[in-house]
């Protein structure tokens, strides 16, 4: 567990728009994905100094991950019926 904290705290999640063709609607449909980035790692902090860097990089992480994924549920929502809707119209 303590691994997995480590691991998130050096972490930014963002969306990600991948496009895909569909050849039985004739239509490039558009899918969203969360991609994690590292953004550095720790080193040479010391003592109380470090505990407050970890909290506030766990802080910035958690935060990213519930933007971006809810960034990503709506978007979800949105290309699936966008994608419907004009195969339905076909």
């Amino acid at each position: 567990m303590v691994l997995a904290s480590l691991w998130l705290c050096g972490c930014i999640f963002v969306p990600h728009t991948t496009t895909i063709y569909d050849p039985a609607c004739g239509l490039a449909e558009r899918h969203m994905s969360l991609k994690a980035y590292q953004i550095g790692a720790f080193g040479g902090c010391r003592n109380q100094g470090c505990a407050e860097l970890l909290v506030l990089a766990g802080a910035v992480s958690a935060a990213s991950l519930v933007v971006s994924g809810s960034v990503v549920v709506v978007g979800e929502v949105v290309y699936w019926l966008e994608a419907k809707t004009q195969c339905l119209g076909r």
